[in-house]
């Protein structure tokens, strides 16, 4: 399942109400009460604060709330969109401020599903793989030959002394490469240094959100 690292925030207008939705990361039942408590203090003169969240790596746990429109016409549709997105580990809040027109269980329906999926558009999904880590001392030169000829090379921390101090990973049907590769294009790497497998949050990439 999918993550976001951020905190995204988009608004839509529909029928002059205004929807004003927010992602946020959280990882437990505790940051979620707390954010809307933040939320629901900083727009007390919402008409609306919806919510829906997922937990776990198996979507264990989801709730949603309607804060006050029709049964089913907010938290149920953005719970729905992030399930139809395979996110987890998100809260997703909508804030609306009525504008006088009245917009029927469907309309609400659209309406929040919409802004969800706005929002979530936005959004830079990231997914959790099993990775090799590794560490080791290169030169200048070695680390720029390193960008420019090793793009599987994903460099976590990067210590700039005499030399540079890298620490990084790569899938792993590529580690057993690494090491041919770093002989090939003549970098100099002492003490390398294989960290073991770690699981890691890599963007997604061609995401396709709705």
């Amino acid at each position: 399942m999918f993550r976001i690292q951020k905190t995204y925030e988009n608004t839509i207008v529909i029928e002059k109400s205004q929807f004003i939705t927010r992602l946020f990361r959280v990882n437990t039942v505790e940051e979620v009460n707390s954010i809307l408590d933040f939320i629901r203090k900083k727009h007390y003169d919402a008409t609306h604060n919806c919510y829906a969240y997922i937990l776990g790596d198996n979507a264990e746990i989801q709730k949603c709330s309607d804060d006050g429109e029709p049964q089913k016409t907010a938290g149920a549709p953005m719970i729905d969109v992030l399930k139809k997105n395979n996110v987890t580990n998100i809260l997703a809040v909508t804030t609306r401020y009525f504008g006088g027109i009245l917009l029927g269980a469907g309309g609400l329906v659209r309406a929040y599903s919409e802004s969800v999926a706005s929002c979530l558009k936005l959004a830079e999904l990231y997914d959790i793989k099993p990775v090799r880590k590794f560490t080791f001392t290169t030169s200048y030169s070695g680390y720029n030959t390193i960008l420019r000829v090793l793009p599987y090379v994903k460099m976590d921390e990067i210590s700039f002394t005499a030399n540079v101090i890298i620490t990084g990973y790569c899938d792993n049907d590529k580690y057993d490469s690494l090491t041919q590769d770093l002989y090939k294009y003549k970098i100099d790497a002492e003490a390398l240094t294989d960290l073991g497998m770690e699981y890691v949050e890599v963007p997604v990439e061609n995401k396709n959100q709705d």
